[in-house]
C-alpha cells in the first residue's frame, strides 16, 4: 500500500489529492464560522444582536448565504467580456487557495516545505491583483473599472512595504522557509523569544499594512459604498459574487496566518513546559481575526488620498530604515544575537 502512494502515478495523485483536500475543507468550514464571527463582532460594537435566527445561535447563517448566492440567477452585463468576466472571480479564488500550499500548522504540518516560502505567497498575493484589474475591466462600466484600479493601487502599495517589514525577519533567521523562522523564535523565554519583541515596531505596520492589502477596513475604499458602489464588485452577483468574497476572506486569513508564524510563534506554546501544537497556531490566527473584525468596526474609513499617503510617506520609509537598523544589529549580533538568530540556533 506504501508502494503504491509513493511510487506510482496514480498513487502519488491520489496522495497529493487527499492532503490539499485535507488543507482546504476544513479552511472553508473554518472560513464559514469566521463569517459568522466577524457579523458578530461589529454586531457587539454596535449593540445589537447580528445572525441569530437560522440555527442555534445563527451558527448556520452563512450557510444559508451561501445557498442563497448559489441558487440566484447570475446577471452578466450586456457589454461584458463574457470569459474575463468569469475567469476573474475564479483567479481571486485560486490564487488565494494556492497560497497556502506553503503554510505550516505544526512541525512537518505543511503541504509544500520548500525553502522559499515567502517568496511564493509573494508570488501568488501579487497575482491576486490580475483578478481585481480583470473583474473591473470586463463589466465594462466606469464604476468597477476606476474600483479595480484603486484597489490594485492600494493592494500594490502595501505589498511593498509588507516586503520590507518580512525582509527583516528574513534577515534575522537567515531563511525564508516557515518552519526556520518559527523554530528561531524557540527559547526557554516563551513568548518573549518570539519575534514580536525585536521586531516590535514592525507588528504594527505589517497588522496595518494587511488591513489595507486585504481591502479590510478601514481601508476598503476600493469597495465603499460612499465611494464607488462596491468597486470592481457592483456587476457582479451570485455565484460569481460569492467566489469574490471566498478568495478576499480567505486572503485575510491568510495575513492572520502570516501574523502568527513570521511574529508570534506560529504553534509554538506561549508558556515553556505546555506542549507546542496546532492549537496553538489556530488560536492565534483566531484571535489576530477577532482583531482584524474589532477593527472593522470600531475604526473610521479613510480617505484615499490619506491611505495612499500612510503607504508611501509613512510605512515605506519606516519599513526601509528597519530594514537597515536589523542588518546592522544581525551583523553585530546585538543584544547576544536577538535579531540574529542563525547564529545562535534560535
Amino acid at each position: 500500500m506504501v508502494h503504491f502512494f509513493t511510487e506510482t502515478n496514480l498513487g502519488i495523485v491520489l496522495l497529493v489529492t487527499a492532503q490539499c483536500l485535507l488543507v482546504l475543507v476544513p479552511l472553508l468550514v473554518a472560513l464559514a464560522f469566521l463569517m459568522y464571527a466577524d457579523r458578530k463582532v461589529w454586531a457587539a460594537v454596535q449593540m445589537r444582536r447580528g445572525p441569530n435566527v437560522v440555527g442555534v445561535f445563527g451558527l448556520l447563517q452563512s450557510f444559508a448565504d451561501f445557498l442563497k448566492y448559489i441558487v440566484k440567477e447570475i446577471v452578466v452585463p450586456a457589454g461584458a467580456d463574457k470569459f474575463v468576466f468569469f475567469l476573474a472571480p475564479m483567479i481571486s479564488l485560486v490564487m488565494a487557495f494556492i497560497a497556502w500550499a506553503v503554510i505550516p500548522f505544526n512541525e512537518g504540518w505543511v503541504l509544500a516545505d520548500i525553502n522559499v516560502a515567502i517568496l511564493y505567497v509573494f508570488a501568488v498575493s501579487s497575482l491576486e491583483v490580475y483578478g481585481v484589474i480583470m473583474g473591473g475591466w470586463a463589466s465594462n462600466s466606469k464604476y468597477p473599472f476606476l474600483g479595480s484600479l484603486r484597489s490594485a493601487a492600494q493592494m500594490i502599495s502595501y505589498e511593498v512595504s509588507i516586503g520590507l517589514i518580512i525582509i527583516g525577519v528574513i534577515i534575522s533567521t537567515g531563511s525564508m522557509n516557515f518552519g526556520d523562522i518559527v523554530n528561531a523564535q524557540k527559547g526557554s523565554w516563551g513568548i518573549f523569544n518570539w519575534y514580536w519583541l525585536p521586531h516590535f515596531p514592525m507588528v504594527f505596520l505589517f497588522f496595518i499594512s494587511a488591513l489595507a492589502e486585504t481591502n479590510r477596513p478601514p481601508f476598503d475604499l476600493p469597495e465603499a459604498e460612499s465611494e464607488l458602489v462596491a468597486g470592481y464588485q457592483v456587476e457582479y452577483s451570485s455565484t460569481p459574487f460569492l467566489l469574490f468574497m471566498i478568495g478576499e476572506l480567505t486572503a485575510v486569513v491568510l495575513m492572520c496566518a502570516l501574523v502568527s508564524l513570521l511574529f508570534f510563534g506560529g504553534w509554538l506554546s506561549p508558556i515553556p513546559g505546555l506542549p507546542d501544537g496546532i492549537l496553538w497556531m489556530v488560536g492565534k490566527m483566531t484571535f489576530f481575526f477577532f482583531i482584524f473584525a474589532l477593527v472593522k468596526a470600531v475604526v473610521p474609513r479613510y480617505r484615499y488620498d490619506q491611505l495612499m499617503r500612510l503607504g508611501w510617506k509613512v510605512f515605506l520609509p519606516m519599513s526601509l530604515g528597519w530594514v537597515v537598523i536589523v542588518a546592522f544589529l544581525a551583523k553585530y549580533e546585538a543584544l547576544g544575537g536577538l535579531w540574529a538568530r542563525w547564529t545562535i540556533g534560535g
